[in-house]
């Protein structure tokens, strides 16, 4: 199929003095899907190639100083002059550790017992309990406080927690606070049993 002389004149088919769509087109061609398509192999139109200088440059200076913006704030969370003026305002892993680490392990030692709990930060909702005080335990354990009832106090501490299908649990000890002798042991207890500590 030829395409008209007007067309045909020029070095390109996409430089055509054509105004308008194709309805100055004879005819035949205006059924065609695209009259371009037909072109002689003298007409064929150039592959185009953009480099990624050009397309950044492209870019309206509003956009470009959005990218700019969301890239320094991304890696300046906090500068030193809102440390200053703001200096109670808590930081980024204080303010996302609650969600991203929801569930809480407490431990507490007396002189006459253990306890230990797990609890939900966002919602102070108690997952798991076990206490050398319960009355399950009293009456059958012949120490409250030994190592015995530290490892007793962390296989219930487990099992509980995986029956309310919670196995990954976070721990944070006290200031000058150290994870030895039956704090270790029980902790040590909850990790053999299947929770992972996080």
């Amino acid at each position: 199929m030829a395409l008209p002389s007007l067309i045909t004149q020029h070095s390109t088919p996409f430089s055509s003095p054509i105004s308008g769509s194709y309805k100055s087109l004879p005819k035949p061609y205006l059924n065609h899907p695209s009259p371009f398509l037909s072109c002689p192999s003298s007409l064929s139109p150039q592959p185009i190639s953009i480099s990624a200088h050009q397309l950044v440059s492209s870019l309206s200076p509003v956009v470009r100083n959005r990218q700019a913006f969301v890239v320094h704030a991304a890696w300046t969370r906090r500068s030193k002059g809102d440390q200053t003026k703001k200096p109670n305002r808590k930081s980024w892993k204080q303010r996302t550790d609650m969600y991203m680490r929801p569930f809480m392990l407490n431990v507490f030692f007396s002189k006459r017992f253990i306890h230990a709990k797990v609890v939900h930060r966002g919602t102070s909702k108690v997952i798991s309990v076990a206490s050398t005080n319960a009355k399950d335990l009293r009456n059958t354990l012949p120490s409250l406080t030994d190592d015995d009832a530290c490892r007793t106090v962390g296989q219930l501490i487990a099992e509980r927690s995986k029956d309310a299908d919670v196995f990954a649990i976070t721990f944070e000890p006290k200031k000058n606070e150290r994870i030895e002798g039956r704090l270790w042991l029980l902790l040590n207890t909850i990790k053999e049993n299947g929770i992972i500590f996080v």
